[in-house]
């Protein structure tokens, strides 16, 4: 048995190294078949030398250009796409605010109105409220006296513009009446002539007339009057009643 097994292993080495030389030698005409396919003959040569068209590149059955422009029309679609929709969206918001802005206009007017009520109502109320006047302020009381008669022709002076002053007047009313309103000179030259001298300071009708103080009496015999249409005389004539010392 033992004999049989070691003969069956040296036959299976034979076989071995047989099967590789024979293995080895189908490689090595195999490379020299493929040495002699690969050289090319002179006609061969010729051949190929010949200029040869590029071909076009296809990928697939399309034309490069084609599948470029394939791809960018893939890639432009989605912008205009969304360009669509903006503009879609733009004329809707559009035509919402054209169709809102009557509503609009037509609201407006409304809320003046009522922010106006408030006015209105208290404006009805203030008019239903008695208007409270301001009083007048009450006139200047001037007593019936000279010392009265000189202080109101003094304000009325002021206000015309004719110079004199209390003591001024005073004192001519004192020389020429003795305070007397009622006083008429039928003695003197005037009174020869028929205008006498009258009143407190004297003063003759034509020369009355003349001089008379706008606001006044257009009575000789009134005190103010007589006064205002002197001095209004004397500032012409003197420069003011002050000036005046003795008849004049």
């Amino acid at each position: 048995m033992p004999k049989t097994i070691t003969a069956l292993r040296a036959r299976s080495r034979e076989l071995t190294k047989a099967h590789k030389m024979s293995i080895a030698g189908v490689a090595a005409l195999g490379c020299c078949a493929l040495a002699v396919t690969a050289a090319p003959s002179e006609a061969q040569s010729k051949v190929t030398a010949a200029p040869v068209a590029a071909a076009p590149v296809k990928l697939g059955n399309q034309p490069a250009k084609q599948i470029k422009a394939a791809v960018t029309d893939q890639m432009a679609a989605p912008a205009l796409k969304a360009e669509a929709i903006a503009a879609k969206q733009k004329a809707t918001a559009a035509a919402a605010a054209k169709k809102a802005a009557p509503q609009q206009a037509a609201a407006q007017p409304q809320r003046p109105a009522a922010q106006q009520r408030p006015v209105q109502q208290a404006a009805s109320r203030s008019a239903e409220r008695p208007q409270v006047r301001q009083a007048a302020p009450a006139p200047k009381s001037y007593t019936n006296n000279v010392d009265g008669w000189i202080r109101q022709s003094l304000d009325i002076m002021a206000q015309k513009g004719i110079p004199g002053s209390y003591n001024g007047l005073y004192r001519n009313i004192m020389r020429e009446s003795s305070g007397n309103p009622m006083a008429i000179n039928n003695w003197d030259i005037n009174a020869q002539n028929g205008i006498p001298s009258k009143g407190l300071l004297q003063v003759i009708q034509p020369t009355f007339n003349t001089y008379h103080v706008e606001g006044t009496s257009w009575n000789i015999y009134d005190p103010v009057a007589n006064i205002t249409a002197a001095c209004n005389y004397a500032a012409h004539r003197y420069g003011s009643m002050d000036n005046v010392n003795s008849a004049y």
